[in-house]
């Protein structure tokens, strides 16, 4: 499995990570099986939130883990906070407490990284400073980062934090490429060309940081998986071929379709299937052809200009 080194932080990971998300759906030695396979396989960072499963995603994983020869130190853990029932908390009472809880349910002294989750347009950048401050003086957080946020958006916050901002966490894939499309269709009046966030993408590479791709195989937001949907036949005959080609799955290859992007992110994937982790991992040993990636591209139903 390759290595990035996060945000250019000196962080070194895994460029593919799981998302716990899912993880309170299994019973723990289902989990052990999960985190042993996706260790085995190279994946060694593992994205938590203290919302998934209401916690139990995290206490489920802590469970499970000490069933396994993993030692701490042998993976990297990232947690998130700020999303509450109804509305978004980045006070600096919540973001401690917020970790307090997840270092509890996770059974750890520290976690490697910790993002906050959707942005809190009542933020307080001076109290997200000391709540960074207190966390990284007590060892309890090593690097920070942020989730679903716009340029102006981690400006506004890295001009208040001492802290390098290594992460940006970013929904994107084959069927979700709207960072993508307003640079291709720079200078033009079409729909893609609309700059929805900001130029995240073009900033977070300027900015050396790193962008982890969430929920890589959906389409919409939450709507469903497009791989294998009967809704998208041309993007999926065209990844299907690719497949054939490489002899691999199509998860395979919609995951080293991000992995292609020069902008060196990393992919959090959400997969509890052990198999279909093994086929996720096998994406960090192929590089995709510029004609490959432009033809995924195409077949997603992207015009070029």
């Amino acid at each position: 499995m390759k290595q990035l080194d996060l945000g250019k932080s000196g962080l070194m990971v895994s460029e593919i990570a799981l998302g716990c998300m899912r993880m309170s759906d299994l019973s723990i030695q289902e989990a052990s099986k999960v985190i042993e396979t996706s260790v085995s396989e190279g994946m060694t960072f593992f994205d938590h939130a203290d919302i998934y499963g209401g916690g139990a995603s995290e206490e489920i994983f802590a469970s499970a883990l000490k069933q396994t020869s993993i030692k701490r130190e042998e993976i990297h853990l990232q947690t998130k906070c700020g999303i509450r029932k109804g509305f978004f908390d980045f006070s600096k009472e919540h973001i401690i407490a917020s970790v307090e809880g997840s270092l509890k349910r996770l059974n750890t002294d520290y976690v490697d990284t910790l993002l906050l989750h959707r942005p809190d347009t009542l933020m307080e950048p001076a109290e997200v400073a000391e709540a960074f401050n207190d966390l990284q003086k007590s060892g309890k957080v090593r690097h920070f980062g942020v989730s679903n946020q716009n340029p102006l958006q981690v400006d506004l916050l890295q001009k208040s934090v001492d802290q390098k901002l290594i992460a940006n966490q970013l929904q994107f894939g084959v069927m979700h490429t709207g960072m993508i499309d307003s640079g291709i269709n720079a200078n033009m009046k079409n729909s893609a060309s609309i700059f929805h966030d900001g130029g995240v993408l073009e900033y977070s590479r300027l900015k050396e940081i790193t962008i982890q791709a969430w929920s890589p195989y959906q389409y919409g937001m939450f709507e469903g998986v497009f791989l294998g949907n009967e809704k998208f036949p041309e993007v999926n005959q065209k990844i299907d071929e690719i497949a054939d080609r490489y002899q691999v799955s199509n998860t395979t290859i919609a995951t080293a379709w991000i992995l292609r992007h020069p902008a060196n992110m990393q992919t959090i994937v959400g997969s509890m299937n052990t198999d279909r982790i093994k086929q996720i991992a096998q994406a960090s040993d192929i590089q995709l052809s510029r004609e490959e990636w432009y033809e995924i591209y195409r077949a997603a139903g992207n015009q070029l200009p």
